[in-house]
């Protein structure tokens, strides 16, 4: 199996788990909905919440596994049983640090809170409760850095499928947790089972862990050359990462200024963009960087610089329509998942109004995973960090510009074009660090992406607007209805990427063949 087969299946593999992850993600915040809507309340446990969000993306889906990737790839490669003393003395160190971070967290939640929510000290009552959700949450970032260290080690075993999966343990907890407490605890079930969840998430990993051979016997030998690495590499690479959660938290700050509800509108309208954004874009950031690694690690830029044009041109072919779709079937996508109960239109059009600027940085946000993957397989994590820095003050000045004239939407806006300002410099500048990156093919491939893309969402928009999509009920004859067109969208989105002669659906076609062959 050559490189390019082998990043499309472990992409695959990863995608089919976060696929299943997210639509429980979705079930979850359908429930939410239902118990709280967009409400004061709901805001509450949402601005908590991006506490534990923010953590996961960083450490999760971020800095631990990005570090610990090339890192492992390297002793795996030139020093052999060195490896599992490495993630022993990492685990240990995790371990004391993040647990040390928690209980100062814990003890000063209500500084925390009043940075991300600075408008809720108008409310003493709305401020305390956001405190005690905060705190009942925090040990969330325990349990998340140990998975986080846990995926790290499985992918570098090329191991894609249990650490993919284990984030729907966490819907799976939450959603049992409200379904069961939340009529006697109210919004603190909510926080109980994110806290729970975190714990169980880290327990799902662990069985696949031991199999490999690794330990998670204490060892504190914090002076090894390979936690060292692993510790330069993380700092920066979260903040090289973290630049779209960041300016979550911004759009946070300045949102908890504006009318209630407006922060439930942006939490579920980034709930939305996250499933393309998780389900294509941080499984093709993964399951790239074990190839990328071992090409940096020979030094064999050629191959490097050949398997980054097919990740990203692939994973354009898949996300960019995703957006498109979000776009024009924003409002009937918002209705049919979450208004019921006390989720009501006039949530669905603040909802579904975010989901419209949100959608249109998606193509960047998934691009950044990337280029940012490569340039750790290079253990280079300075460029990221410089980038993050320019991109997150962007957002900072175009959130406070269109905050005034376009209210929540302005932040999700600022959101759009500041991460599109990230993967413009990132790829400018591992453009200049590697000579050439197939720059002509990957534009080209955009340009036919994108035009397919419009044709398939203007197709969809026409189809599916009417009175229908304002009411509540008739849950099932819109599912069926929505499904329907979705699917006829992906066909004709298909047929005009043949007719645009596109060597990603090429290469998806030659695969599926290649797979029937073998079933014969």
């Amino acid at each position: 199996m050559d490189e390019k087969h082998r990043i499309a299946k472990a992409a695959g593999v990863m995608s089919i788990a976060t696929f299943i992850s997210r639509i429980l993600g979705y079930i979850r915040d359908m429930i939410l909905a239902f118990y709280f809507g967009a409400t004061g309340l709901s805001d509450t446990f949402f601005v908590a919440f991006r506490i534990p969000n923010l953590l996961r993306e960083l450490f999760a889906e971020g800095s631990i596994a990005s570090a610990v990737v090339p890192v492992l790839t390297e002793y795996q490669a030139k020093q052999g049983k060195e490896v599992k003393t490495l993630v022993r003395v990492t685990f240990t160190f995790i371990l004391v640090v993040v647990g040390a971070i928690c209980v100062i967290g814990i003890i000063f939640a209500p500084t925390v809170v009043s940075l991300i929510a600075p408008g809720f000290l108008k409310s003493p009552e709305k401020f305390s409760l956001t405190v005690l959700l905060t705190r009942v949450m925090f040990p969330f970032l325990l349990f998340i850095s140990l998975a986080a260290l846990l995926m790290g080690t499985l992918n570098a075993r090329r191991i894609f499928f249990i650490p993919a999966l284990a984030p729907a343990t966490l819907n799976i907890t939450i959603i049992v947790s409200v379904l069961i407490l939340a009529s006697r605890l109210n919004i603190l079930a909510v926080a109980i089972g994110v806290a729970l969840g975190g714990l169980v998430q880290f327990a799902f990993q662990a069985p696949s862990f031991f199999r490999q051979g690794y330990s998670m016997r204490p060892n504190f030998s914090f002076g090894h050359p390979g936690l060292r690495k692993i510790a330069k590499l993380v700092l920066p690479a979260t903040v090289g990462m973290a630049v779209a959660q960041i300016n979550i938290v911004i759009s946070n700050i300045l949102a908890s200024f504006l009318p209630g509800g407006s922060i439930t509108y942006l939490f579920y309208s980034m709930r939305l963009i996250q499933f393309p954004i998780g389900v294509f874009g941080v499984a093709m950031g993964i399951a790239v960087l074990p190839s990328l690694s071992e090409h940096a690690l020979k030094r064999d830029y050629e191959k490097l610089r050949e398997d980054f044009s097919f990740a990203l041109r692939l994973l354009f072919f898949i996300s960019i329509p995703a957006m498109a779709g979000l776009i024009a079937l924003r409002e009937p996508i918002v209705n049919l998942l979450f208004q019921r109960g006390r989720f009501d239109y006039a949530a669905t059009v603040g909802t579904a109004e975010a989901l419209l600027f949100y959608s249109l940085g998606i193509w960047a946000i998934v691009g950044v995973r990337v280029v940012t993957a490569t340039f750790y397989s290079m253990q280079d994590t300075k460029t990221p960090v410089k980038v993050a820095v320019v991109a997150l003050t962007t957002n900072v000045l175009l959130s406070l510009a269109l905050l005034g004239p376009l209210k929540h939407s302005g932040l999700a806006l600022a959101n759009a074009l500041s991460s599109m300002l990230n993967f413009t410099l990132l790829f400018y500048f591992l453009r200049k660090r590697l000579g050439r990156v197939d720059a002509k093919r990957i534009l080209s491939s955009f340009i036919k992406v994108s035009a397919a893309s419009t044709v398939m969402g203007l197709l969809g928009w026409w189809m599916l607007h009417g009175r229908m999509w304002t009411e509540t009920g008739n849950s099932l004859l819109k599912a069926g209805y929505l499904f329907g067109i979705i699917a006829l969208c992906i066909g004709v989105y298909l047929l005009f990427s043949r007719a645009l002669r596109s060597e990603e659906l090429n290469f998806m076609l030659d695969l599926i063949k290649q797979r029937f062959k073998r079933r014969r």
